[in-house]
């Protein structure tokens, strides 16, 4: 029997290569993002290559009420959706006392809001079938304060946090959540965050988001519930348990700081 995987901001980055993977293991796909072009080119794409069903949905998902539309119409299709992976999210960098709120507003929206409104609505339906698995990209982000991304750091704390409470409640069934973690990463992430001249990308060679993606989809097929890429980043969320808070924060903002 065929599964069908939701993916949210699937027309670049991680999302894209998500949904790419999803579609080698020939798993029909529903993909998410605002960009009616670009998921038009990768419906087409992966339709061609793998003869799988794709459905898409255009939509602005840091527009309140957007998850519930979004699972509305998988529902009047009669879409049947196996695995949720959250993945849609932005950040901002900046000092908070500058930053512009309507853009963070946005941030909490998409970040926050629209991924547990979705965890919500499709949990319910897997819980009813007792099957399901469920992706939340997070970020090592999640794992300290950010100076000069505050916002952002703050709102993957958030979805880390939230992803490991509800993997605890769902132990008892056959459903899994996985907090995906990865750190700085190839995409189109770090132009949406104005954050090209910071230390932590400039001059860096950076994972690729096809890497990332294919070490996710594993993570999440295992059941994996935080799933850390890269050696280092496993070592560095790890060490900051044992490190004093304030210490933490002024490494982080040396780190991130633009660069000079």
């Amino acid at each position: 029997m065929k599964r069908t995987a939701l993916i949210t901001g699937a027309s670049n980055g991680i999302g894209l290569e998500l949904a790419k993977v999803h579609a080698s293991k020939r798993d029909n796909l529903v993909l998410v993002a605002r960009n009616q072009t670009k998921l038009d080119e990768l419906q087409l794409e992966l339709e061609n290559k793998y003869q799988i069903g794709i459905v898409i949905i255009v939509k602005d998902l840091a527009v309140s009420n957007a998850a519930q539309e979004v699972f509305e119409e998988t529902q009047q299709k009669g879409i049947q959706v196996d695995y949720l992976i959250n993945n849609a999210g932005f950040g901002d960098f900046g000092m908070f006392y500058e930053t512009d709120w309507d853009k963070e507003s946005k941030m909490i929206e998409l970040n926050i809001t629209t991924l547990t409104q979705l965890t919500k609505l499709y949990l319910k339906e897997m819980v009813k079938r007792n099957h399901g698995k469920i992706m939340n990209v997070a970020s090592t982000a999640a794992f300290q304060p950010g100076p000069t991304m505050a916002m952002y750091y703050a709102t993957k704390a958030y979805v880390l946090h939230f992803s490991e409470a509800i993997a605890n409640e769902l132990k008892d069934k056959n459903i899994t959540i996985t907090a995906l973690c990865s750190g700085a990463t190839e995409s189109g992430f770090q132009a949406v965050a104005a954050m090209e001249e910071s230390k932590l990308v400039k001059g860096k060679k950076l994972p690729t988001s096809k890497a990332v993606a294919q070490y996710g989809y594993k993570a999440m097929m295992k059941g994996k519930t935080v799933a850390i890429h890269g050696f280092m980043n496993r070592i560095l969320a790890n060490s900051v348990r044992f490190m004093p808070r304030t210490m933490v924060t002024v490494i982080t903002r040396r780190v991130q700081d633009k660069a000079k």
